[in-house]
């Protein structure tokens, strides 16, 4: 979910401060790279039952054994929760699922290499444990019941917070993963052509990257029920949000918007204090009831948007948030389809073009629609798989014009594969892994986990 928090430092002197926090991720186009952030289910190989954190197969087993190679633990009390190598990080999110938040890198082929490292690494110690991996939007068989809760303070207070504002916040916590890609902007004009667009678009991401038609044991009745379970998490912190397109939309809305978010936590002193449910507008005038007479800092500001889930979400750079994750090469087509559609000029113009005259209601039924129907959605007359075509062939323009190469002379636009086959066909891997199941599989999941592990 996110690296470490920082609290404390300080304070906070004036509104314009939070507004010139997101204005300091404006970076020339040379300085530009990318992120790639993905998760994924460890289970035991055997029983294929998901990792508890503790004893000798765990997801502390986990993270101690990778240890061997450069990477440093971050500890919480006694536990080490995290990993820390150069810049990149590995992390936990609420149920042992493992997360890999990449270095900022200059190509995807460089991307591309980062991940094939990680997966080889977790392979080697999963498989001296028992373990494997999968990467999938949401658990196909397992229960709430049958996830383990990771020993992170601040996901005690959101497993407390959660359902008081939502039916399905603990299923996201504890049953969900995503693939997800960080990019740069130059400018507050920038950033928001590059918002609108992303935002527009996360339903088309979500078609194309569909890979969670399962729950516990059933046709879900979604191609991507992990989509579905954030329209019912928390409406104050998740969405589309209409206001990214109106006309005067900024660093400084975004900020009203944050303001607005109500809090997690203070983090202090290595401890998560609770403060969920209050406001970080009481917080800039120390009347925050967790910390009364504090007023905030620059690093509790950086921690609070942290907790913010929209389908795009700003930080100094911006997330996509749409997909759910997948096997390798889905891991590389995300970062590849973003990089094409918002690093290019010519690109991210075609892509506007494209999204420019959609309403509110547009955007809501994508929303909607598309974990249910996937590439099948009919929008503006139109099958989804159609403008996901013509969303796919604006990132190979975009990435053909960066002309990144590999040491074999090959562009970028080889890591959009997976999507062209989607396209082509109207099929997302949800749609495979639906109609394995009703056939070969006979109804049963051991094949799943047996041919879809890393």
């Amino acid at each position: 979910m996110s690296a470490p928090p920082s609290g404390g430092g300080a304070p906070i002197e004036n509104r314009r401060q939070l507004i010139e926090y997101f204005a300091a991720g404006n970076k020339p186009r040379a300085q530009w790279r990318m992120g790639t952030e993905h998760e994924k289910f460890g289970y035991h190989t055997k029983t294929l039952k998901p990792l508890a954190y503790d004893g000798p197969d765990g997801i502390r087993a986990m993270l101690e054994g990778l240890t061997r190679f450069g990477w440093e633990p971050v500890i919480e009390g006694n536990n080490p929760i995290a990993l820390l190598r150069g810049k990149a990080s590995i992390t936990l999110e609420p149920g042992g699922q493992f997360e890999l938040s990449g270095a900022p890198l200059e190509t995807l082929h460089e991307a591309a290499a980062e991940n094939g490292q990680h997966i080889d690494e977790v392979k080697q110690v999963a498989g001296e444990i028992g373990a494997s991996f999968i990467g999938l939007g949401f658990a196909p068989e397992w229960t709430r019941e049958d996830m383990h809760w990771m020993p992170k303070g601040r996901y005690k207070i959101m497993r407390e917070y959660m359902p008081k504002v939502g039916k399905l916040g603990l299923d996201m916590m504890l049953r969900t993963c995503t693939v997800q890609t960080n990019l740069d902007f130059d400018s507050e004009a920038d950033m928001v052509k590059k918002f609108r667009v992303s935002l527009a678009l996360q339903p088309i991401a979500t078609a194309l990257f569909a890979n969670s038609p399962f729950k516990e044991g059933k046709d879900a009745g979604f191609k991507s029920y992990r989509s579905h379970i954030w329209t019912d998490t928390d409406p104050d912190r998740c969405g589309m949000l209409p206001f990214v397109f109106e006309d005067g939309f900024g660093f400084e809305r975004y900020v009203d918007y944050m303001l607005d978010v109500p809090m997690y936590f203070v983090y202090r002193d290595g401890k998560y204090i609770d403060a969920s449910g209050q406001s970080f507008r009481d917080f800039l005038q120390g009347k925050l009831p967790a910390r009364p007479g504090e007023l905030p800092s620059i690093n509790d500001w950086a921690d609070h948007i942290t907790t913010a889930f929209p389908e795009v979400r700003l930080k100094r750079y911006l997330e996509m948030r749409g997909a759910d994750s997948g096997p390798l090469p889905a891991l590389n087509a995300l970062p590849a389809l973003w990089v094409g559609l918002l690093y290019d000029q010519g690109a991210l113009d075609a892509a506007w073009d494209l999204v420019k005259d959609w309403s509110t209601a547009d955007h809501d039924f994508l929303r909607a629609e598309t974990p249910k129907s996937g590439l099948s959605t009919m929008f503006r007359g139109r099958v989804l798989s159609e403008l996901a075509r013509d969303v796919v062939e604006i990132a190979h323009a975009g990435l053909r014009a960066r002309k990144r190469l590999d040491a074999h002379g090959a562009d970028e636009t080889m890591y959009l594969a997976p999507l062209d086959r989607a396209v082509a066909s109207g099929q997302a891997p949800a749609d495979e892994l639906l109609a394995k199941w009703k056939g070969e599989w006979k109804g049963s999941f051991a094949a799943l986990f047996r041919d879809y592990a890393y």
